[in-house]
């Protein structure tokens, strides 16, 4: 120690030596103010703070260091290696950055503490490294232990610092680092400076690098001007960062007075921090509560007015434990008939948020989405969703004895009067009935509409006489059958019924569901009006379709259909001019399946979307090896029609088998025409344009035939064969079938007449004019094995 006092007393200019310190503490201000706007950024900004920290603090060091030597009178000609000297300045640089990203990579203590210890570490790598910079006729020899002694104070010191400067930001704070880090960086200088000795050796000389001190004095003139203008910058920055947060607290103190919701924030004793305007209101607080006013306090003053009830202290304590916690916390209380949820959010202090919101509105529309969830939006009848809830309630209840019942109503020509006296004088009606139908029922049981004109209804009694189902049933018959005055109309309609009962026909809510609709199902076919019960042969039937359904799905995969050709004839030359591709389906227990029994099928479920595509492609591949260029006619399906890759799907078919399309047929039916006209004319014209025929089949028996020939130019028209079987014996067939091939000629389309048996009915449509004949005079459906016999058996096939 004493050796230090005399080095400093005695071979140092104290003036210098204040001066150093001045500068010392100059940097260590600015470091420390730096330490702190890295501590509050992140990311990329981070970086840039510590950068700046790192070139303040690694300058300030060094200045200090040379402006301190510059103090330093070695008793001999001294000069300074400028390339050593510039080294020590960017290890105290590098040294310091490498220490701030210690210190800054977490908020812990011993993480802050380790990055300070290397801040010291870089004073000293700066010093002793700016000593080796130290050129006089000397050699120079260390004490050890003042060497160990210096660094450690350094480290200690600078460890100290940063663990000071990260307990908060404030004055005091921060004035206590800027002093301890001074003390590292001047301690750790004047303690190495205790360690030199000085050995006089005349062989030692100046390099050719080397810088007199007076050059010196003016690189660390320069340093000390960086550090002053690092300073001057921080300050600016730091004084608009100032003027940006005033503005920010300006925009938070307007944010919070205009929140729809209240707001108050608690230190962690449980005191006010602050509060907007709308807590006041939601709370009805006046006088309003003073900021550091503890809430129990505030409690036990409502306590008294009558507006809180409880243990303030109690409540106030286990609050504050749940935010120790880092428990949020939400309630709902109620002010002056209101609802108020309040949300206690803890913050990282140890202190809270607390939101209060008024729910009263809030809680009004839930109550009412509630009661729109489980409610019928016309008639306020419970919809299926609230009914299937009663119902599995009343199976979940219902014990030995008990009767439950499960019913499925459908209005009678319902659809007749909505559509021709509008949907308003419709819904008015389903009112009407839904007020009739609950009229019929006691408390225990439900009524419920389950969309368009289907009701249900789940009839649940105790002790109650075993005709309770069918006295129901025919009370509700009779009171929906009843007349009524609706709109200035009177109206009459009917109601079918299905009923089933628990447990005997199921004891599942879908079960008994089920079966009353295959109950409704028979009513329906038994002329309506009336009312069913659910029967065993009800269930079979249906699980009959059922399993046709499963085995028409599998049918495709394992080429069960095949397709088979009838052939088109041309009346006038006795030619064979086209084939029409038929489906058959060869079950592989059942035999042949007809047509008309799983063609339904397939539209019903969608299947007849794949199945035609399948038929489609099959037929042309098969086709395009015929001997003759004869043009094969394919059905289109409606369902196919909802498919926007329709046409691609044909050209594809087209493509791969190598027919043209000039020899491909599609037929269609009026009905495809009904649905979305405008895209499915569009799709048929896309045809067309292609070279694919179009034909319009079963011609007559539509809605609009004559006005479809005006909408699309179709190839060909098609006569239903239920024209055609009454040529001979009715006039007015005879009529229609002259029209329709006298139409034909007029617009130049092709006309073939369907379902064709015998020679009488051929020449007639011959005299008639007609075109084309179809039916099982000339051939039934054959398999494709059988086209080319049907070519060559007595006709000679020619091109339509």
């Amino acid at each position: 120690m004493y050796q230090v006092l005399n080095c400093l007393g005695y071979e140092h200019d104290l003036r210098l030596v204040a001066l150093a310190g001045l500068v010392c503490l100059l940097a260590c201000a600015v470091a420390i103010s730096l330490f702190h706007r890295a501590r509050a950024s992140r990311g990329p900004t981070r970086l840039k703070w510590m950068a700046l920290d790192a070139v303040a603090a690694g300058c300030g060091i060094w200045a200090t260091h040379f402006i301190a030597m510059l103090a330093y009178d070695p008793g001999h000609v001294a000069a300074y290696n400028i390339e050593i000297s510039l080294l020590s300045l960017v290890f105290a640089i590098v040294t310091v950055a490498v220490g701030l990203a210690i210190a800054l990579h977490d908020s812990r203590s011993i993480t802050v503490a380790a990055g300070g210890a290397v801040v010291g570490l870089g004073v000293a790598t700066m010093h002793y490294t700016g000593m080796l910079a130290l050129e006089v006729p000397a050699r120079i020899e260390w004490s050890a232990g003042h060497v160990a002694a210096s660094i450690l104070i350094g480290s200690m010191l600078a460890a100290l610092a940063l663990l000071v400067a990260a307990r908060n930001d404030g004055f005091r704070s921060t004035s206590m680092a800027t002093v301890l880090l001074t003390l590292a960086i001047v301690s750790h200088h004047f303690t190495a400076m205790g360690a030199v000795m000085l050995v006089p050796d005349p062989t030692r000389v100046a390099g050719a690098l080397s810088i007199p001190p007076g050059i010196l004095s003016f690189l660390t003139a320069l340093a000390s001007m960086v550090i002053l203008g690092i300073s001057m910058s921080a300050a600016m920055i730091d004084r608009r960062n100032k003027s940006e947060l005033r503005k920010q607290q300006a925009l938070l103190d307007s944010a919070l007075e205009n929140m729809s919701q209240g707001l108050c924030m608690f230190d962690a004793e449980g005191r006010i921090v602050l509060y907007n305007e709308r807590y006041l209101g939601l709370m009805g607080l006046d006088p309003p509560p003073q900021e550091g006013q503890a809430l129990v306090e505030v409690l036990e003053l409502q306590k008294a007015a009558g507006q809180w009830k409880g243990d303030a202290a109690q409540y106030v304590g286990d609050l504050i434990e749940e935010m120790r916690a880092g428990r949020t916390v939400e309630r709902v209380i109620v002010r002056t008939s209101r609802s108020i949820r309040v949300v206690h959010q803890p913050m990282p202090n140890g202190g809270w948020v607390a939101t209060f919101e008024d729910i009263t509105e809030w809680e009004k529309a839930q109550q009412q989405i509630h009661h729109m969830a489980r409610h019928d939006a016309l008639t306020n009848l419970p919809n299926r969703t609230l009914f299937r809830e009663r119902l599995e309630r009343a199976l979940r209840l219902a014990r030995r004895g008990d009767q439950l019942s499960a019913f499925c109503l459908d209005l009678d020509h319902f659809k007749d009067i909505n559509d021709s006296l509008g949907h308003p004088v419709g819904d008015a009606l389903l009112k009407e009935v839904a007020r009739r139908l609950s009229g019929c029922l006691t408390e225990d049981d439900t009524v419920a509409r389950l969309g368009g004109d289907e009701f249900a209804v789940v009839q649940f009694c105790r002790g109650c006489d075993p005709t309770a189902p069918s006295a129901l049933a025919s009370r509700m018959v009779e009171a929906v059958g009843a007349p009524y005055e609706i709109a200035g109309h009177q109206l009459v309609i009917g109601v079918s019924i299905g009923v089933s009962l628990s447990p005997d026909d199921g004891e599942s809510p879908d079960q008994l569901l089920k079966n009353a609709d295959l109950a409704l199902y028979r009513a329906k076919a038994d002329g309506r009006g009336t009312y069913r019960f659910f029967e065993a042969g009800m269930d079979a039937r249906a699980q009959a379709r059922r399993l046709l359904e499963i085995d028409l799905r599998a049918a495709l995969r394992r080429e069960e259909f095949e397709v088979h050709y009838q052939p088109i004839v041309d009346i006038v030359g006795d030619r064979t001019v086209a084939f029409e591709a038929l489906v058959r389906w060869n079950h592989p227990e059942r035999g042949r399946i007809a047509p008309s029994d799983f063609i339904p099928l397939a539209e019903e479920t969608g299947l007849i979307a794949s199945l035609g595509e399948w038929v489609l492609r099959q037929a042309c591949t098969e086709a395009a090896r015929w001997s003759e260029p004869v043009v094969l006619a394919v059905n289109l399906s409606p369902v196919q029609f909802k498919n926007a890759s329709l046409t691609s799907a044909v050209m594809a078919a087209l493509r791969d088998s190598g027919l043209p399309a000039s020899r491909l047929e599609l037929e269609i039916t009026e009905s495809v025409l009904l649905q979305n006209s405008e895209a499915t004319l569009e799709i048929l014209h896309e045809l067309r344009a292609q070279g694919v025929r179009i034909s319009l089949d079963d011609f007559g028996t539509g809605y609009s035939s004559l006005s479809y020939l005006r909408s699309f130019p179709f190839d060909k028209i098609k006569i239903d064969r239920s024209f055609v079987q009454e040529l001979a014996s009715r006039e007015d067939s005879m009529a229609i079938v002259r029209a329709v091939a006298g139409l034909g000629r007029s617009l130049g389309i092709v006309t073939t007449a369907e379902g064709v048996e015998t020679a009488e009915q051929l020449d007639l449509l011959r005299r008639e004019g007609c075109n084309q004949a179809q039916g099982y005079l000339f051939s039934p459906p054959r398999p494709a094995a059988e086209v080319e016999r049907m070519l060559s058996d007595g006709t000679q096939a020619a091109v339509a």
